[in-house]
Parts: structure tokens; sequence; C-alpha cells
């Protein structure tokens, strides 16, 4: 009854998106069967941390890196900050809890190169389009791939160059289109009105259905193994690379902030530290003895 409860308080109180309430709940509800399993406890309101660290320890024991075992202290951490707030606890067994180390890793971008090489890829029919438009629109606007698969018909606001997006917490943001891109959506719509389809997202599957996550996922892996050598290929490493290359050719950081629709300036400034093709050309440019070869 709690979990449930608290299912509900992430999604109408906190308005958190359906994958994330889901995630949460889902770690919490390891969590409960782990205590039940190994300590026989039913009810996980009242827990010591003892019993938190054996669980740490436990998905430690399975290989888990330390963003996930995180991720997973945080939904459970969140879970008893709703237990406290209904006064069913006083406080948090996590509340001297201190995360695990994350060895940070660099996401290195695509170049620019490589993001005009993929745009000859794709095959010219409706799939062909609409996944043109989805490596396009990921690229030249940075957004989600959460919020491109939740775009609307009735979010483009194609005559004053816009698109509304919904981010995180059901934030709406105007998004700016570029030209190029502008023409790419219209001419998708062109395809688009040949499948019959009920449903007023944007992208489509060629049966009418709403396209999933998994389905960028894929879109992005696949048309770029074919022009990158990259091992990392995912709808993300694109928005890294819009932000990368927008700092790269002098935006201001407090535009590609909006744009993203970062909550705080310290997400964005990410971005200025993987500036390292860059900085590589720079390096070969001007150093005395790299210009004299």
């Amino acid at each position: 009854m709690l979990i449930s409860n608290f299912s509900d308080y992430l999604s109408k109180e906190k308005k958190f998106s359906n994958n994330t309430v889901v995630a949460y709940v889902r770690d919490v509800d390891t969590f409960k069967n782990f205590c039940f399993e190994n300590h026989n406890l039913k009810n996980i309101s009242k827990v010591p941390y003892s019993i938190i660290r054996d669980w740490i320890i436990n998905l430690s024991e399975k290989k888990l890196s330390a963003l996930t075992i995180n991720r997973k202290i945080s939904s459970l951490s969140k879970f008893y900050d709703f237990l406290i707030k209904i006064q069913e606890i006083k406080s948090s067994p996590l509340q001297n809890h201190k995360r695990l180390k994350v060895q940070k890793k660099i996401i290195i971008p695509f170049s620019e190169d490589e993001v005009l090489r993929v745009i000859d890829v794709f095959s010219n029919n409706f799939e062909g389009k609409r996944n043109l438009l989805i490596v396009d629109m990921l690229y030249s606007t940075g957004i989600r791939r959460e919020e491109l698969i939740n775009i609307k018909i009735n979010d483009l606001q194609l005559n004053q160059n816009l698109i509304k997006v919904l981010g995180k917490r059901n934030k709406e943001r105007l998004v700016p289109l570029i030209i190029d891109l502008k023409k790419r959506i219209e001419e998708y719509l062109k395809y688009r009105k040949e499948i019959k389809t009920n449903f007023p997202f944007l992208f489509i599957t060629k049966t009418g259905k709403k396209i999933g996550p998994s389905l960028v996922y894929r879109v992005v892996k696949n048309y770029f193994s074919k022009v990158s050598s990259k091992v990392k290929t995912s709808p993300h490493v694109l928005r890294h690379s819009f932000a990368t290359h927008m700092l790269n050719n002098g935006a201001d950081i407090n535009s590609i902030k909006e744009i993203m629709g970062h909550s705080s300036l310290a997400s964005t400034q990410i971005y200025t530290k993987i500036k390292l093709p860059k900085i590589i050309n720079d390096y070969k440019k001007n150093h005395p003895r790299e210009r004299k070869n």
C-alpha cells in the first residue's frame, strides 16, 4: 500500500515521468524483496541502516556499477522522504549515507563531419524520412529522447520556426528550429499523411503507432555505425554533440541551457570540458613546432 501511494505521489504531486516513476518503484520493490528474502522483513518503513548496507553490498556483489547502485539508493531515499512527509516515520535511515564514488566518464561527441555524412545514408521512404528526422531533430535541437517521442503535431509552430517541448517534471519550453530541420519536418509530414493513425504524436511507426525509446536508440546506433567508429553511439551522445558543437562555434552557454531544458547552469557547464577535438586542432594549428610540420 505504501509503495502504491509512493507511486501516486511521484506521478501526481512531483510530476515525474512515467518511466521515472516505474524505475523508482522497481528499485523500492527490489529492496523490499531483499528484506523479506534475507531478513524475513515484510515492512520496510522502519528498517535500520545496517540492512540497507547489506543490500548495497549485495548489489555490489552482483557487479552493478557505482552509478547504478547510487540510482537505486536515490530511489529508496525518495521513498523514505515520502514516508516522512506522510508522517509514517520521523527520520530516514539514509540521512547519513554517503554516495558511492563514481568514476566520471567523458562522453565523446560525434564530429561535425560525422553528423553531416550520416544524412546521406537514409532511404527515400516513410521510415527513411522519419529516421532522418529523428536524428536531425535530436542533433539540431539537443532535446532528450523522451521529449522527442512525446512531441505532438500540435506542438509544431512552423510559422514561427518553433517547437513546443514537454521536458522533465512536465515543464514546457519553446525550442527554435533551423530552416533545414523545418524543411525535413514538412517533408516527413507528407509521408506521415499516408499512414492511417489516430495518434497525435509526430513520430509514429508504419502501422500508425507511437514510437518507443528503443526505436530511437536503434535508429541512432544503426545509422551512425555506418559513418562512425565510436563504440558509444546513442541519442544522449547526439545531445552532447549538439551542446559541444554549439559551444565550439561560439554560442552563449545560457542560451544552450534554455534550449536543452537544464534547470541549472551547472548541468550545461559540463560541455565546456569536452572540447577535445577543438583543443587538439588549436594545438596543432598554433604550436610552433607543429606548424613547422
